[in-house]
C-alpha cells in the first residue's frame, strides 16, 4: 500500500497555494497555472462552476450529483520505481450518490505536459522500468504506446487512482482546468485518452478505462480567463 501523509495542510487564502509550490519563485506568476488556479478555487464556495456544470451534465451513476468533501493544493503521491512523488495541483474528495469519488486536477494554461513518455524512459533505470510498468498495469494498458504521449498525464492519472483505491472509492478522475484560451497541450490531452479508445471532447466527463485496477474518468473543462489576471 502506497503511504500517504496523514497531516494535510488547509488554506485561508491564495497566499497558502503559493507556499506549498515545489518552487513559489518560478511557478507563482501571473498568468501562469500555479496562480490563476489558487485565484479560481479560492473565490468559489465549493468548486468552480465550470467544474460543478461538468458533473452535473453526466449521466454515470458513478459520479453524477457529485459533493465535494474537501480540496487540498499541492497533493502529493508516492509512485513505486524512485523518490519522486506525483505532486497534483488539487485532490479533491468528492462523494456521489454511489459512494467516494477521488479528483486529481492539474491546472494548465501554456505549460507543457513535460517530456513525452519515450524520451522519459529512455535509457531507463531499473526503478523507471519498475515505476512504468506500474502505471500501465493501473491503467489497463497491456503495452508501452507507440503514439507520443505525455509521462505527466500517466501519474496524475494513476495518482487519482490510486487514492480511490486508499478511499474505497467508486471512482478516480484526471480533470485538467484548462484557462487557455487557445487551447494550448489539447492534442496532448487528446492523445492520452485515444490510449483508451476515446475521443476527447472539450467539457465533458468521460469514462476511459473499465480494465483500469478503478473506473477511470477524464475531462478537460476550460476555466474563466478573469481569473488570469489575479
Amino acid at each position: 500500500m502506497m503511504k500517504v501523509s496523514r497531516i494535510l495542510p488547509f488554506t485561508s487564502g491564495v497566499d497558502d497555494w503559493r507556499v506549498l509550490l515545489a518552487n513559489p519563485a518560478k511557478h507563482w506568476q501571473r498568468g501562469f497555472s500555479a496562480r490563476t488556479l489558487a485565484h479560481c478555487w479560492e473565490s468559489s464556495e465549493e468548486m468552480p462552476p465550470e467544474i460543478v456544470r461538468l458533473f452535473a451534465q453526466s449521466s454515470d451513476t458513478l459520479v453524477a450529483n457529485l459533493q465535494p468533501i474537501f480540496a487540498i493544493p499541492e497533493f502529493k503521491v508516492a509512485l513505486p520505481g524512485g523518490k519522486t512523488d506525483s505532486q497534483n495541483d488539487i485532490f479533491v474528495l468528492a462523494r456521489s450518490m454511489a459512494g467516494p469519488v477521488c479528483i486529481m486536477v492539474e491546472g494548465k494554461v501554456k505549460e507543457s505536459f513535460g517530456p513525452m513518455l519515450k524520451d522519459w524512459q529512455e535509457n531507463a533505470s531499473m526503478g523507471k522500468k519498475k515505476r512504468l510498468q506500474f502505471l500501465l498495469d493501473s491503467l489497463g494498458l497491456d503495452s508501452l504506446p507507440t503514439d507520443e504521449v505525455r509521462y505527466q498525464l500517466f501519474h496524475r492519472a494513476v495518482s487519482a487512482i490510486l487514492m480511490a483505491q486508499q478511499f474505497r472509492a467508486v471512482a478516480a478522475v484526471l480533470l485538467i482546468h484548462s484557462f487557455s484560451q487557445e487551447f494550448a497541450c489539447w492534442p496532448d490531452y487528446k492523445k492520452f485518452v485515444s490510449l483508451f479508445g476515446v475521443e476527447a471532447v472539450v467539457g465533458s466527463l468521460q469514462r476511459l478505462s473499465s480494465s483500469s485496477s478503478m473506473p477511470l474518468f477524464g475531462a478537460w473543462v476550460v476555466g474563466n480567463p478573469m481569473f488570469l489576471d489575479c
